[in-house]
């Protein structure tokens, strides 16, 4: 087995070899470093609250899957279909809940474990005061988890090893009416971290609600995938056309395979980066859907040096204004600048200050409040414009995005039908 290193310690060798302070595009739900408690945790049934109604935006893997713990409910695998039995819905469509998970490990956060903890209890408060949310936490900590979430968050005992929900829960898809999980095998971002107890949550939260598993041969994470709900698909070729997931498959068999995975009908590859974050840079800090058509871009703050995020934005901008959707329509791109390096109040190597990683629930849109006074309002403007029906959400987030991710990272969106 390689040896693990959490994200920040990823982050700051990084850092040492020149990519810089604050790093673009390090979206990535996380690692997972040695666990320093134990805890079976297998997840309670419950009932699943009803979402509540929301309108539209205007205009082979490289680790077997690892099996449930011995008195955990075991969900229903089916295989993958054909493209078009099935549909990816789009993160402002209904939702029933947002999951989340508590960060448990020292290992991996050290002394900035208490900061990061404030961050994830202020950012499941504020999503659980307009849509359901549970958090998912070792349990052994799920009383202290509780005590800091309050009483609106349904905390449930599950053994994790961090905090990246959008990487560890399946993705959902519809199909005939039903929800269902797409298990991507999560392999800690291509073995780089130890990820024993997070490659049993797809499973586990699929049990939990009674949802039929999708098995995949692909290996990939939430936060690869960006779409419309109408069939497109944006992803970055770094994080999933690589050997440390899927060894020995070429870009056309990536995907033909997430076509039937998730039903998608057009797949836009955005060229990313390999190697310089551990997510081998995911889509969700570069670019994300705000409308059917309409996509935002992150843009590098005036006057910062070109590095390999900005050139992989540059990259993607090219390659969008000249795409079109799964229903032929021209992409608008619209681009989101970071803001001033010396105005946010966060700091650190793996700082990620792009506002790309923000989550569209169902009565509100969360982005990160960086300090940064007039590009934080500039991003909440954007975000209104397209989002007119939902309360606009600024969330502090410095420990988190102090960690290489952000907001959406954090969260999992598990979607209404009908």
């Amino acid at each position: 087995m390689t040896n693990a290193m959490s994200r920040r310690t990823v982050m700051r060798s990084l850092a040492g070899a020149g990519v810089g302070a604050l790093v673009l595009g390090l979206t990535a739900c996380h690692p997972t470093g040695a666990s320093d408690l134990d805890g079976t945790g297998a997840l309670p049934p419950s009932g699943q609250p009803s979402g509540s109604p929301t309108g539209s935006p205007t205009a082979p893997p490289t680790d077997t899957p690892t099996p449930a713990a011995p008195g955990t409910p075991t969900a229903t695998a089916v295989p993958t279909g054909t493209p078009g039995t099935r549909r990816f819905g789009a993160e402002w469509e209904n939702h029933l809940r947002t999951v989340m998970s508590w960060p448990s490990s020292e290992n991996i956060w050290g002394e900035q474990l208490a900061e990061v903890r404030r961050d994830v209890a202020g950012l499941a408060q504020a999503i659980a005061a307009r849509e359901p949310v549970v958090l998912m936490a070792r349990p052994d900590q799920k009383d202290a988890a509780q005590k800091a979430c309050g009483p609106a968050v349904e905390v449930v005992p599950v053994t994790v090893d961090d905090l990246w929900a959008r990487d560890t829960v399946p993705v959902f898809v519809e199909e005939g009416g039903r929800v269902k999980g797409v298990d991507f095998n999560f392999n800690g971002w291509g073995r780089k971290q130890q990820h024993a107890n997070d490659a049993k949550v797809a499973r586990a939260v699929l049990a939990k609600y009674g949802i039929e598993r999708v098995e995949t041969q692909l290996v990939a994470e939430g936060g690869s995938f960006e779409t419309d709900g109408e069939g497109t698909l944006l992803v970055t070729e770094s994080s999933v056309v690589n050997a440390n997931r899927n060894p020995g498959m070429s870009r056309d068999q990536v995907e033909a395979e997430l076509k039937k995975a998730l039903g998608v009908t057009k797949v836009v590859w955005l060229a990313g980066v390999k190697g310089k974050d551990i997510t081998d840079a995911h889509v969700d800090c570069l670019v994300r859907f705000v409308a059917p058509g309409v996509v935002v871009l992150d843009r590098a703050f005036p006057g910062t040096p070109p590095d390999v995020w900005s050139r992989s934005a540059d990259q993607a901008r090219s390659v969008l204004r000249n795409a079109t959707d799964a229903r032929g329509r021209k992409l608008e791109v619209v681009e989101l600048q970071q803001p001033d390096p010396d105005r946010i109040t966060g700091r650190g190597d793996a700082f990620v200050s792009s506002y790309m990683n923000f989550y569209i629930g169902a009565k509100g849109v969360y982005l990160p409040r960086f300090g940064d006074q007039k590009a934080d309002e500039h991003a909440q403007q954007v975000m209104r414009k397209y989002f007119p029906t939902r309360e606009i959400v600024p969330v502090k987030i410095d420990g988190i995005a102090g960690g290489g991710g952000g907001i959406h990272c954090a969260t999992h969106d598990i979607p209404a039908v009908g």
